[in-house]
């Protein structure tokens, strides 16, 4: 059964601020509520990603010949470090060469300029699926976590599936030690790739679609995010558009408490209107995450 933790409230008021012993790296302020200055992430909801997905990650990074790739494998625990899965996957998948596997579960190392090394020269960083909170034992505010933040700062993309999507939230979504049914936890604190938010994965396939929606009525600040299955948000500065064979929902504070009549289409038929907590963006859509707001499709000229 999936559930809250005694304490929710508490939780929400320290998600910011939690460092895990930790002193909270310095991020400086950019004029983006919610999504990166500069750069972009590609976030993927599990359950492999589409070809256009990777063609996406290949063009951020700098194409095949250029782009230098960082595979982050934390979420996948030590065992992880002795499999090149992550890697094969990626090459295999993007044609590109110059991909390299960076593990650790000690803080220390984290912290060493030696171990940044790599993300240092990065254009992409991909994080496996897995856990999400031994992403977060493991680089949360540490010489990496700024590292990361970096390649943004240079241009570069980070992607994520399954875990590594939602470690890109503010909010650490699903991140109990206990348990992914437990969802709000005993680890709250994401990277913050997105601030702001907080982000689910395999949404449809593991009929998740209402677990985010008490939350975000609690959390007026944050709005939540959730994606399908080989489905993808691309965001860039505070717009993010939707690529993949699914469908990604929105969980926005004011939708929640005062639902509004809107459009609605699967592309098979009419559009049909329909009330409810959250609402779904498909395959090309675009939504303004600071307006909150979806963004038109721009007529077609004739």
């Amino acid at each position: 059964m999936k559930k809250y933790t005694t304490g929710f409230f508490i939780c929400v008021l320290l998600a910011g601020i939690q460092s895990f012993a930790q002193t909270p790296i310095t991020i400086s302020e950019t004029p983006t509520r919610h999504g990166p200055e500069k750069g972009s992430l590609i976030i993927i909801g599990g359950g492999g990603a589409t070809p256009e997905i990777w063609n996406k990650f290949v063009e951020l990074a700098g194409g095949k010949e250029n782009a230098k790739i960082v595979v982050i494998t934390a979420a996948a625990g030590d065992s992880s470090v002795y499999k090149s899965d992550g890697v094969e996957l990626v090459k295999r998948e993007t044609g590109i060469k110059n991909v390299t596997m960076l593990h650790t579960s000690s803080l220390t190392e984290a912290n060493s300029e030696k171990f940044i090394a790599p993300i240092k020269a990065a254009t992409g960083i991909y994080f496996v699926g897995g856990r999400q909170w031994r992403i977060a034992d493991s680089y949360l505010n540490t010489l990496t976590h700024k590292a990361f933040q970096e390649v943004l700062e240079r241009g570069g993309v980070i992607s994520g599936t399954s875990a590594g999507a939602s470690i890109q939230g503010s909010f650490l979504w699903r991140g109990d030690t206990k348990g992914a049914h437990i969802l709000v936890g005993d680890h709250t604190q994401g990277i913050g790739f997105l601030k702001n938010s907080a982000i689910d994965q395999h949404l449809l396939r593991r009929n998740r679609q209402f677990d985010l929606v008490e939350f975000i009525r609690r959390s007026p600040e944050i709005i939540g995010i959730g994606l399908d299955e080989a489905t993808a948000i691309i965001v860039q500065k505070d717009v993010f558009e939707v690529v993949g064979r699914s469908y990604v929902a929105v969980y926005d504070y004011n939708t929640i408490v005062a639902p509004r009549e809107r459009k609605f289409s699967d592309g098979n038929g009419p559009e049909t209107n329909f009330q409810g907590p959250f609402f779904f963006l498909k395959q090309g859509q675009k939504y303004d995450l600071k307006e909150r707001k979806v963004i038109p499709d721009s007529p077609v000229k004739e």
